[in-house]
């Protein structure tokens, strides 16, 4: 593979992502061994401490595993790395090399979602019922401002996952919204069908409120998966 020599900026992190992509991309397969420390410094034409602090960093992801005699061998990262393998990339602005990942975080989404909504119903005590209600009233009326509503959506459900109760789901919450999990930032347009829905979102709303779980996991599940479905441009707001 052909690396770009690193610019003077940030060279440890241009080692990082080259090496990175290499191997979730496919360039290096499970089992693989990395070129040694002095040949990856000379291709990137940086000092070998950049290198070693790149390949440092790949260890702790699992994409790949160091050994003592010095040599890098790759690992299958759909075995050994986590989300912070996705959020590793939020500072730089940079994503992961999967053609799926847009869709794949919008159905973890999802599902955290649906779940959520069910347990705030269910759990949620009386002021973070009245607070998820009055949420659903300022998102409503912000509409059709797309990224002000987006901007509300995400007010809106970090209320209804507090309220679930579910620490897991709260992390994985502000990870999804810490820049989306590294598949760059979803463009309000693509969550028309979903932000534009404000009786959705105040039927949610009611049903956390009424504290009717069911009703509230099926209107979250409603609202979620709306940007996984096609739909036709120019959908109008329901109110």
């Amino acid at each position: 593979m052909a690396f770009v020599p690193a610019p003077r900026a940030s060279v440890s992190d241009h080692v990082f992502g080259q090496l990175r992509d290499a191997v979730v991309g496919g360039t290096y397969r499970s089992g693989d061994t990395l070129p040694g420390e002095r040949e990856l410094a000379a291709a990137f034409a940086v000092n070998r401490h950049a290198v070693r602090e790149a390949l440092r960093r790949l260890q702790q992801l699992g994409l790949v595993r160091v050994s003592q005699g010095g040599a890098t061998r790759v690992l299958d990262w759909r075995v050994h790395a986590g989300l912070d393998l996705a959020l590793s990339l939020v500072r730089s602005g940079d994503v992961l090399p999967v053609d799926t990942l847009v869709r794949d975080m919008l159905e973890m989404r999802a599902c955290i979602g649906v779940d959520a909504a069910r347990l705030c119903a269910e759990r949620a005590d009386p002021a973070t019922r009245e607070t998820v209600t009055r949420a659903a009233q300022e998102y409503a009326g912000l509409a059709p401002d797309l990224p002000r509503m987006a901007e509300a959506n995400i007010a809106l459900w970090r209320h209804v996952v507090h309220g679930s109760g579910n620490t897991a789901y709260l992390l994985a919450f502000n990870s999804l919204v810490a820049g989306a999990l590294a598949v760059g930032d979803v463009p309000p347009e693509r969550r028309a069908a979903e932000l534009l829905d404000v009786a959705g979102h105040r039927r949610l709303a009611e049903a956390v409120a009424a504290g009717r779980g069911a009703a509230a996991a099926e209107q979250a599940r409603t609202l979620l998966t709306a940007a996984l479905t096609p739909t036709a441009p120019g959908r109008e707001c329901r109110a």
